[in-house]
């Protein structure tokens, strides 16, 4: 193996990337690696040097790169051993390509946001059209949790209500292949919010919140019609604040500094929900 791996694409430019944390550039540099030799679950890299080495960049944000790749499933690093690809988390099948999944690359999240349309968008007629009292009660609770969390803008209990609504929903459209999608969605969007927000969130939690309400009403009543359109625009809103949010992230942000010590996420981080 030998070569850099080329500059992080996800269209960004050489102004935006001085505005970003260098573990940050590394991070994405190294699943470009991955991602053009076509690496597979399980696969061993270089060691942390030779990365360094690789990608022209220090040991110290290789080590930390490596280390946020660790948190949010992509890489794994045993001790003695090296750092593998890791398997794509609740992956079905085959995840040869899902494990080339580049977290800040708008296309990547784009296509993913619009697989997430498709999935939830059939999930939730099918939740509307099946959901039992006890499940849609299940689901109108998530939601006024996730409402009540978003007008105190409290994003850990916000996630939690979050990941309860969605998967209620899944439950709800009784297929277990439909309930795995939808969680194994949030796991990959999870890897953008860590990379690119550090744990913020890329829109506003209270209409996240209005929305899964709305659409716990129209599972609740049956309309699967109604469910269908307000679950496709509650992921097209995600999607408007996500894109906003990235360009105010690199273009509107002051310059700081790209040392570890200024700019590593703390250890313990691991990923956040979006406003989702």
């Amino acid at each position: 193996m030998s070569g850099p791996a080329g500059p992080a694409s996800g269209g960004t430019d050489d102004t935006s990337d001085r505005y970003r944390p260098g573990y940050e550039l590394v991070a994405e540099q190294l699943l470009n690696y991955i991602a053009e030799r076509n690496l597979l679950p399980g696969e061993r890299l270089p060691t942390e040097k030779g990365l360094a080495e690789i990608l022209g960049a220090t040991r110290n944000v290789t080590r930390e790169a490596v280390k946020v790749l660790a948190a949010i499933g992509r890489l794994s690093v045993r001790r003695g051993a090296g750092i593998f690809v890791a398997s794509s988390p609740g992956a079905l099948g085959d995840d040869r390509f899902l494990a080339h999944f580049r977290p800040t690359s708008m296309e990547h999240v784009l296509m993913l946001l619009d697989y997430r349309r498709l999935i939830e968008s059939e999930t939730a007629q099918r939740a509307a059209t099946l959901a039992t009292p006890i499940e849609v009660r299940a689901i109108r609770e998530a939601a006024h949790t996730s409402l009540e969390a978003g007008k105190a803008d409290d994003i850990e209990s916000f996630g939690r209500a979050d990941e309860l609504f969605h998967d209620a929903v899944g439950i709800a459209a009784h297929n277990v292949f439909l309930r795995s999608s939808v969680a194994n969605i949030r796991s990959f969007a999870a890897q953008s919010d860590v990379l690119l927000f550090h744990g913020d969130v890329p829109g506003s939690l209270q209409i996240a919140g209005a929305q899964h309400l709305a659409i716990a009403e129209a599972i609740g009543a049956g309309d699967a019609e109604s469910a269908v359109r307000l679950m496709a625009e509650h992921i097209a809103t995600t999607q408007t604040q996500f894109e906003r949010k990235i360009r105010d992230r690199l273009f509107n942000q002051p310059e700081h500094p790209t040392t570890p010590a200024a700019t590593s996420p703390p250890a313990e981080e691991r990923p956040q929900t979006s406003a989702s």
